[in-house]
């Protein structure tokens, strides 16, 4: 094995109200979830930009437009922390379920409010709920956006995502099998970027409960999610000389306290480790481009 260099980040979802009033039908939000949003993008990012200060760590913050109109001094306290600020619709809508015209208007909207906010272009995409569209990386990359945070095709290696258009027939019992026994055709290369997403490196499904999402489990042991994401980095650290590790988080979740203890030790067990970088999902992007990792 050679000289380690390991990309280490994490990327924090700032959901807040917007991902509980995406009801998508619009009924009724619950009104607990929406406390809870609250806290999230209050107390929560409060509490996590300490850690990242405490630690001299840059992330990546992914807001809703939602989120920052609604919560403007609360984020300006992320951005003026020096922290990359990332595309993550309006109401935390999934772009599966959007039509490319409606998907493009929340795009080119959000891309607006972050540019006016920020004060310069957002670099990169993470689609809510990891709901993608296959219109998503053609249209992200038609409207200039370097990178993106929703897909899985490789998981502690970026690279150039699909245009997300494979062509599959899925199974129809109705059918006779001879119309749907037919490989899947695989979709050109795009120019975006993906740092990869991992449901088993985010912090939603174990530690938020949610009765209206089948992915969320709510109350698990943090030091059991804590070993398996340190089993993670260990079989990288030994079957890689070069990897990205980003971690998806959200402040609603990992603002609470416990919560926070098991970052404090992940970030030192990390630390212990010869090669490590932190750095921001963006700067990960540019690294891949470049051709350094």
């Amino acid at each position: 094995m050679g000289k380690k260099r390991v990309l280490v980040g994490y990327g924090i979802d700032v959901d807040a109200v917007s991902n509980h009033i995406n009801t998508t039908v619009g009924g009724k939000a619950n009104l607990c979830n929406v406390s809870r949003g609250v806290f999230g993008a209050t107390r929560g990012v409060e509490r996590l930009l300490e850690l990242w200060k405490r630690n001299n760590i840059k992330t990546s913050w992914y807001i809703p437009g939602h989120t920052i109109e609604t919560f403007p001094e609360d984020m300006a306290k992320i951005r003026d922390a020096g922290h990359e600020i990332g595309l993550h619709g309006y109401t935390h809508e999934f772009p599966s379920d959007l039509s490319k015209e409606s998907l493009e208007a929340i795009l080119v909207k959000t891309i607006k409010i972050l540019t006016d906010f920020c004060g310069k272009k957002p670099e990169g995409f993470t689609s809510p709920a990891w709901k993608n569209s296959p219109d998503q990386i053609s249209l992200l990359q038609e409207l200039g956006i370097k990178y993106d945070h929703s897909f899985m095709h490789d998981d502690f290696q970026a690279y150039y995502v699909s245009t997300g258009r494979e062509e599959v027939i899925t199974t129809d019992y109705k059918n006779h099998p001879d119309t749907w026994m037919v490989p899947m055709k695989h979709a050109t290369t795009s120019d975006v970027v993906e740092i990869p997403a991992s449901w088993c490196l985010d912090d939603w499904p174990p530690f938020q409960w949610d009765a209206a999402r089948p992915n969320a489990h709510g109350y698990v042991d943090p030091h059991s999610v804590e070993r398996m994401w340190k089993e993670q980095f260990e079989w990288c650290y030994r079957e890689y000389d070069t990897f990205i590790f980003p971690m998806s988080i959200h402040p609603q979740v990992s603002g609470r306290p416990h919560i926070l203890l098991m970052h404090e030790r992940l970030i030192e067990w990390i630390n212990g480790h010869e090669g490590v970088e932190w750095c921001t999902f963006g700067e990960m992007a540019r690294e891949f481009r470049e051709g350094r990792i």
